[in-house]
């Protein structure tokens, strides 16, 4: 039996992929799967940029409010319920959209993950404030020690899978080439097409830092100061990504506004530069401007449900109310 196909929207944060799985929800009757590793947790609403109610009433949304900031939520669980939202999704005659900008839980969907091999999200959050804190290259050179056949296949600046390597190297004691020749190639277990939305550097910067302060207008302070008074620690790891992070400093006196917005909005950049970079180098996806080459993502969205469902696409695009 072929894999169930799913249509998946990717790219940088900020640049617009909401919008574009929106409009392809409406046109194509379908229900959007969020790849978001923040959206996952309740509570954590402005800083993750979640679905408004108009969004929501725009198209079903799935994977958003699923754990609490404080629980353990990884690939391979986002995985498990991602795959059954799509067979849920699909069995109801509807379209699969899934829209995010995170890369492991996109390969989680469609590839699966290896068996066996653990994960720790206090190693992993350890590893990336060590690159960031020595430099790019620098979990890729200590791979190079730890394990030379990965680091040899890895781009060093691929730091999701260089990150992944060293965490199943160093919880199982095996490194991850062994695990891998072991269990083979896993079989993909969704036809995914990819489309990608990126847009020029200094347009990306000049969206992202108005969304950073339509944020703080939102109330993004306001909801930093009630997770921390619900009992969420500022050192989980949902509340030290980016902007609960930055910001966070600020609430508790360490800097001033001013400098908080400035790492608020350049920590920003940088999740983009490195979503940007592993989607790159890691699907086959085809890029496109998400403005003003949108005719352009509609007809490969139109050919690939005509090549991939029964029957073309009603051009009478609503979407049946709920």
């Amino acid at each position: 039996m072929s894999a169930p196909p799913v249509l998946a929207i990717v790219g940088a944060t900020g640049v617009g992929k909401t919008e574009v799985a929106l409009e392809l929800a409406e046109m194509l009757d379908g229900e959007i799967i969020s790849a978001d590793s923040r959206q996952i947790y309740r509570r954590l609403d402005i800083g993750t940029a979640k679905p408004t109610a108009d969004e929501l009433a725009r198209a079903p949304h799935h994977l958003v409010d699923v754990a609490e900031p404080d629980e353990i939520f990884d690939a391979a669980r986002f995985g498990q319920l991602a795959r059954a939202a799509v067979d849920d999704v699909t069995r109801r005659g509807r379209v699969p959209i899934v829209c995010g900008g995170t890369g492991l839980y996109l390969r989680a969907l469609v590839e699966g993950l290896l068996e066996g091999a653990p994960a720790s999200p206090e190693l992993r959050s350890e590893l990336l404030r060590r690159e960031e804190g020595e430099g790019p290259g620098t979990l890729h050179a200590l791979l190079g020690v730890e394990d030379p056949e990965t680091a040899a296949r890895l781009h060093p600046h691929d730091v999701f899978r260089i990150v992944r390597a060293l965490e199943v190297g160093r919880l199982t004691g095996r490194p991850m080439s062994v695990w891998q020749r072991e269990h083979g190639f896993r079989t993909r277990l969704l036809d995914a097409v990819v489309i990608g939305c990126e847009r020029p550097r200094d347009e990306l910067a000049v969206r992202v830092e108005a969304r950073c302060r339509a944020m703080l207008e939102a109330g993004f302070l306001t909801e930093i100061e009630e997770l921390w008074a619900a009992g969420f620690s500022s050192e989980l790891p949902a509340l030290r990504s980016v902007g609960y992070l930055e910001m966070g400093r600020m609430l508790r006196g360490e800097v001033v506004f001013e400098r908080a917005f400035e790492d608020f909005v350049r920590a920003t950049m940088r999740l983009a530069k490195r979503q940007r970079t592993w989607f790159r180098g890691q699907t086959d996806a085809r890029w496109f401007h998400p403005d003003r080459e949108r005719g352009d993502i509609v007809g490969a969205a139109r050919t690939w449900f005509d090549n991939s469902w029964h029957g073309p696409i009603s051009t009478s695009s609503a979407h049946s109310p709920r």
